[in-house]
């Protein structure tokens, strides 16, 4: 690993000076910008819009009834990008479905039915509110269907009513626990995503949670990372360090845990004539990672070079993966 540079070449000589995070090869001291290689495309994400039934407060993606900025992804254009996926060697172990609120995209039984067709274990991240219980009778029908290879993470921001309403807004609770409760006694495969706004520890928050599944009667582990995931608050002015090419044997950490070496998300922009390939969930609008039309061209590298990659990826071990989170200490952000 090399320190900061002796000499810096001419052409970065401009990130000495810059803010952090301005140059994707060099970091404001000098150093080499670490990236990520994509190592095996385990999780292929689809943002499906960005509308939603809620406009909750700091939510990274900004959803709302009213923020289109990705607009829905069609079922055909899903479809391609399955094609693609089932012959990668190997195929990706999961297919992810965010937004916005994915059931409020008019064709996501389609897309479900499609990914699971195809043989691919799917992720849905829901509010479980309204959108998605009009659709119980086909969601039971694909669970039937497709047994244990349908998973849905529901977005509960606290234990306690006044702490998710306070995010969420008025008379979200009783709709969320109503949808939690009947995705658990329907027999699918459920799990919970909170939030580590509270000033509270881990244990703390696990135990309420806890509390609150005896109470509610859904049998949920709080104590297990995968079936209740808490996430740290992503803020956009956050002072964090870059991340160097040193920093890894620093922080005794592999490349290959961060989200960028093992998956990709597709979306599409408002007044774009296709979908693009993003290097991750968590930076939707950040052109500079964007990585192009196909998988193919998305097996790149990522540079590290946003705020997030270091204070959610590296220091904060944040992934959306729901298939191997048993494997490291992952965080998400969900819908």
């Amino acid at each position: 690993a090399e320190g900061p540079w002796a000499t810096v070449p001419e052409n970065m000589q401009a990130a000495l000076s810059s803010p952090k995070f301005s140059h994707p090869e060099v970091t404001a001291t000098g150093e080499r910008r670490a990236s990520v290689p994509l190592k095996s495309l385990k999780t292929l994400w689809f943002n499906t819009g960005t509308l939603c039934n809620l406009t909750c407060e700091n939510c990274y993606i900004e959803s709302s009834p009213r923020n289109d900025r990705l607009v829905y992804l069609s079922r055909t254009e899903v479809d391609c990008f399955l094609t693609e996926a089932a012959k990668l060697d190997p195929p990706p172990n999961e297919i992810g479905f965010t937004g916005g609120e994915p059931f409020m995209n008019p064709d996501i039984l389609g897309m479900l039915e499609d990914s699971l067709a195809a043989g691919f274990a799917v992720l849905v991240l829901t509010n479980a509110m309204k959108p998605m219980q009009r659709l119980k009778a086909p969601l039971l029908d694909l669970n039937r269907r497709f047994p244990s290879k349908l998973a849905l993470r529901v977005s509960l921001d606290h234990y306690e009513p006044s702490g998710h309403e306070r995010l969420r807004g008025p008379q979200s609770w009783r709709r969320a626990i109503d949808g939690l409760f009947w995705l658990a006694q329907s027999g699918f495969t459920v799990s919970v995503a909170g939030r580590t706004v509270w000033q509270e520890t881990d244990a703390q928050i696990r135990a309420g949670y806890a509390a609150l599944f005896d109470r509610v009667g859904v049998g949920i582990d709080a104590a297990d990372p995968a079936r209740l995931v808490l996430f740290p608050e992503m803020r956009a002015d956050d002072d964090v360090p870059e991340i160097t090419e040193r920093c890894w044997g620093i922080l005794g950490k592999n490349p290959d845990s961060v989200m960028c070496a093992s998956s990709r998300m597709v979306v599409k922009r408002k007044g774009a004539d296709k979908p693009a390939v993003l290097s991750c969930t968590l930076l939707p609008y950040d052109n500079a990672f964007e990585l192009g039309a196909s998988l193919a061209e998305a097996a790149q590298p990522v540079k590290l070079n946003h705020r997030y990659c270091a204070r959610l990826c590296v220091l904060g071990g944040a992934s959306c993966s729901g298939r191997d989170r048993h494997t490291d200490s992952t965080v998400t952000k969900e819908t």
